[in-house]
């Protein structure tokens, strides 16, 4: 699911638009048994407690495409009979209503959803009715499919802090009594997944709050997808490949080609794709032996960067965009954060002068120095 697909569907989920049909919940404690269980017709609720459910839902379908939001695949072995897939269409199918299903699927979150504390699984049914679009992107009346989908979500139902308040029966001021109050969700999915305006039940949306730790277990255990890494991850495991293989010769200039190659493989996609959403690049390990060839790397260190990709990628992958930052250039020391253009980086230096290591940062003849907001001139 791209951008445009994630927010045709995001802009429903408010009360004149939305379509939810049912939705249930299961409240689990931190000793990880069910407490309460509850399933209601979603447009019977009343106004305020469905706009509070409402902005939960629409926190699935929030953050960063490929960092908060992740497009999981189903392996073939669970889209046979008895997979997690065929189990989330017969969820799907029943709407909501089979309590048997519904019990095994809170049982499969509860097992594999490692949480310490209270939390809230909420449970939503839709069916879009998905209307046609001219190529100008202009909607029109008929459809040619109804979008049915779930929406999960998993919040953290938290004790409110202490604190004074008004009590209206003593009328007094003193201690407020605290409840127990349910937050934004940390993760959830959508099944399946919207992809060119359409259902896709080979794949699933998943939803992180933490794109730094997103919850693996839930990833493999309830979806049983393989992992995939956020971009966060992406951009560490990138920078541990580097800094293994290239070891003491891991220089600023070597890393700087580095950037330099990737960012040119970028720009060139780009280029080709001619303004329209180009499809990600991928770090292949032979892409990236051909990228640290082409900087000057030695022939040892090229292979022995070979199995240490294998040993911190595995099966996942690595994409251009997200190791290397296309909007600028960071060159950071103890004490100096410099954030330079991308297309600058290459003018940087480091030089020896009167013998310290220095970075010389070349600058136009009229060029003019910010210090404090203060325009001046070196």
């Amino acid at each position: 699911m791209n951008k445009k697909e994630i927010m045709e569907i995001k802009k429903r989920l408010k009360k004149d638009d939305c379509t939810f049909t049912r939705m249930c919940g299961c409240y689990v404690n931190s000793e990880h048994s069910q407490v309460t269980r509850f399933g209601k017709t979603f447009l019977n609720l009343e106004e305020e407690e469905l706009f509070k459910y409402l902005e939960i839902a629409k926190k699935i379908l929030s953050g960063t495409v490929g960092n908060n939001l992740l497009e999981l695949e189903f392996p073939l072995s669970e889209e046979a009979a008895g997979g997690k897939q065929q189990f989330l269409l017969g969820l799907r199918e029943s709407r909501l209503k089979n309590e048997d299903l519904l019990d095994l699927f809170y049982q499969l979150i509860i097992e594999n959803y490692d949480y310490a504390g209270n939390y809230l699984i909420l449970l939503f049914h839709d069916a879009y009715d998905v209307p046609v679009r001219t190529k100008d992107h202009k909607s029109l009346d008929e459809s040619e499919e109804v979008y049915e989908y779930l929406l999960c979500a998993l919040c953290p139902v938290t004790l409110s802090k202490p604190g004074l308040g008004y009590l209206e029966e003593s009328n007094e001021i003193g201690l407020r009594m605290r409840d127990w109050i349910v937050e934004a969700p940390d993760a959830g999915f959508v099944f399946p997944a919207f992809t060119e305006r359409s259902s896709d039940i080979h794949a699933a949306l998943f939803y992180s709050k933490n794109a730094k730790e997103p919850p693996m277990e839930f990833m493999e255990g309830v979806l049983g997808c393989d992992r995939k890494m956020t971009a966060f991850e992406q951009k560490e495991v990138f920078r541990s490949i580097l800094e293994d293989t290239l070891g003491q010769e891991c220089g600023y200039e070597t890393v700087k080609e580095i950037h330099d190659k990737i960012q040119e493989k970028i720009t060139e996609n780009a280029e080709i794709k001619n303004g329209e959403e180009a499809e990600p690049i991928e770090l292949t390990k032979e892409t990236l032996k051909d990228i640290l060839n082409t900087s000057g790397v030695d022939e040892e260190k090229i292979t022995q960067s070979e199995q240490i990709y294998d040993e911190r990628v595995g099966n996942a992958r690595l994409y251009a965009e997200n190791v290397v930052d296309k909007r600028k250039f960071e060159v950071k020391t103890y004490d100096v954060v410099l954030h330079v253009k991308p297309e600058k980086a290459s003018q940087i230096k480091s030089q020896i002068i009167d013998g310290q290591k220095c970075l010389v940062i070349p600058m136009d003849a009229n060029e003019n120095v910010n210090v404090n907001g203060i325009h001046t001139t070196v």
